[in-house]
């Protein structure tokens, strides 16, 4: 069955997760924010279907993310500003809507609303004729903002959000924030966002000032790679939502976006966000890539954000694959009612990249370990259970058995050394099944 045919996406009772009907969703979205304007219908359906069989369940696209009346690549060389525009939009929306995926719709990216394009004398018949043509469709999530501050303009943004709101009241709304931001920074009481969004990315911890336009204001706190600390910081606000990163660092994307000396962020980058935020109580992830985000399908060192292959060879880069392992994990328990619990390491947490992140419920305990070091963990809360372990390994989703695990207040966890890159693996500790 489709995710909106156990019922309506909605946020769960207590506040952190959201639900269709009585079964929890697992958001897992894949950021492709040109679909619309750079595909046609066959490179949209392989770009779908590529995604769905990945198990994504959320596409992140923007309705107008170009000056309206310039060429649309796709659909025939229409501008946004035409009618077969709109019918192409639709025919992808049939097409999410056969392969059982979202579509988080940004109606128009943010510096449109920042530079006064839209603005509040004519956003009332853009959100209007949005909110008529799309009300009926079971597979929309609004998508407010795009990669702008909710300060630039936030009349215009509450206005739109409040019309888009009023023709559907039950459609999930959130807001896509600026680089190193999250929605509830300015929106976070709103009645009509149901659910926050953070971009962490695309920066090292040492690129906080970088003299680009993208740099932050000081009043707004830089985490670095710590993505796991913008959920911490949502879920400390009142009253208590959901809340997703909606843009890490991409694979395949360069280190702070700007200087082509830099290296790219890579799979084991998207993995490493992917769990820190999960496991600390994300109700989902968004993953991204350079190539996808923008479609490029041009000559090399054309693209923006050197930009290193066509969308096509990206479409099978392993870090879209292996968010699939994240999601099959959650989904195997009840996470709706799991929590962070750093204090279970009794020694071995350590800073940045050698963070452990420790996800448990009353019969699980996950835990997330980039750099491969040892820790310990305190299971006395668990000693009484009988436990099974395993490693697994997340570029291929590999259970490997340890052992069972009975009576034992503490236990020490030292991850296998593999060779490569990477040196990143998952503690799955899971009560073991009677016989």
């Amino acid at each position: 069955m489709k995710s909106w045919e156990y019922g309506k996406l909605h946020v769960s009772e207590n506040g952190k997760y959201l639900m269709t009907g009585d079964r929890p969703f697992f958001w897992l979205a894949d950021t492709g924010w040109l679909m619309f304007h750079k595909l046609d219908e066959a490179d949209t359906r392989t770009y779908l279907r590529n995604r769905a069989e990945k198990g994504f369940n959320v596409i992140q696209a923007t309705l107008i993310h170009m000056m309206p009346g310039e060429v649309h690549m796709g659909g025939g060389g229409k501008s946004t500003l035409e009618p077969e525009y709109w019918e192409n939009v639709d025919r992808a929306l049939d097409m999410a809507e056969e392969l059982g995926l979202y579509v988080g719709l940004l109606p128009i990216w943010g510096n449109f609303v920042k530079n006064g394009f839209l603005n509040m004398e004519n956003v009332d018949t853009y959100a209007n004729f949005l909110g008529k043509r799309f009300r009926d469709r079971p597979n929309i999530i609004w998508i407010i903002g795009g990669d702008v501050r909710g300060d630039a303009a936030p009349e215009v943004f509450r206005r739109e959000a409040e019309i888009l709101k009023s023709w559907n009241p039950d459609r999930l709304m959130t807001y896509h924030p600026f680089g190193r931001t999250s929605s509830s920074l300015w929106f976070h009481e709103e009645k009509w966002l149901d659910m926050n969004l953070f971009q962490s990315g695309h920066r090292r911890y040492d690129q906080q000032y970088l003299g680009e336009w993208d740099d932050n204001r000081s009043r707004e706190t830089y985490f670095g790679e710590d993505n796991w600390r913008y959920v911490d910081r949502d879920h400390a606000r009142a009253p208590q939502k959901p809340t997703v990163d909606g843009e890490p660092s991409y694979e395949g994307i360069i280190q702070g976006l700007h200087n082509p000396k830099n290296p790219y962020w890579e799979e084991w980058d998207a993995r490493r966000y992917a769990y820190w935020s999960v496991f600390e109580g994300a109700a989902g992830h968004t993953y991204g890539c350079n190539a996808i985000m923008q479609f490029f399908d041009g000559a090399p060192n054309t693209g923006d954000y050197c930009v290193r292959e066509s969308w096509r060879e990206a479409l099978h880069y392993p870090g879209s694959g292996q968010m699939r392992y994240l999601k099959e994990l959650m989904e195997s328990v009840d996470f709706t009612a799991g929590r962070p619990v750093d204090d279970m390491l009794l020694y071995g947490q350590k800073e940045r990249r050698h963070r452990v992140a420790v996800f448990a419920g009353a019969d699980f305990v996950f835990c997330y370990d980039y750099s491969g070091d040892e820790f310990l963990l305190d299971l006395s809360a668990y000693k009484d259970m009988t436990m099974d372990a395993w490693w697994m390994d997340p570029r291929n989703g590999v259970y490997s058995y340890i052992t069972t695990i009975k009576g034992e207040e503490k236990w020490l966890a030292s991850p296998l050394t593999r060779r490569g890159d990477s040196n990143d693996w998952v503690l799955v500790l899971k009560r073991a099944e009677a016989g």
